[in-house]
């Protein structure tokens, strides 16, 4: 049996653009995405915790060390530049292999830079 559980989280984002004309996705400082193992195109779940929104998406590399976190797409509509969000990344794991796991969650602060490990 495989069991859906959280692999990774970027807690407390603060989307840095938001570009309605572009083909949909979410560009997001590489080093964050390395920190915490997400790949490019892998689908991700973002959060709005300022205005309650959800939606599913992919990943796309923004430039290492820039703190961008750019809602690209027709999600621009749904998110605005200084929104909070979480960024919420999904995987398949045998049951066996949930006594183990621990997924890599990070916190960021206002200028999307990595505070704490969790």
């Amino acid at each position: 049996m495989l069991i859906k559980a959280l692999k990774a989280k970027i807690h407390r984002a603060i989307v840095t653009g938001a570009k309605a004309d572009y083909p949909g996705s979410v560009a997001i400082d590489s080093e964050l995405l390395e920190a915490v193992g997400i790949r490019p195109y892998e689908a991700v779940l973002l959060a709005n915790i300022t205005n309650g929104s959800r939606l599913e998406t992919y990943v796309i590399n923004a430039e290492a060390g820039s703190g961008k976190v750019e809602i690209l797409g027709a999600a621009a509509k749904l998110f605005s530049p200084g929104d909070m969000i979480i960024i919420i990344n999904f995987a398949q794991y045998h049951a066996e292999e949930m006594d183990s796991h621990k997924p890599k969650v990070i916190v960021v602060d206002e200028s999307n830079k990595i505070v704490k490990y969790i």
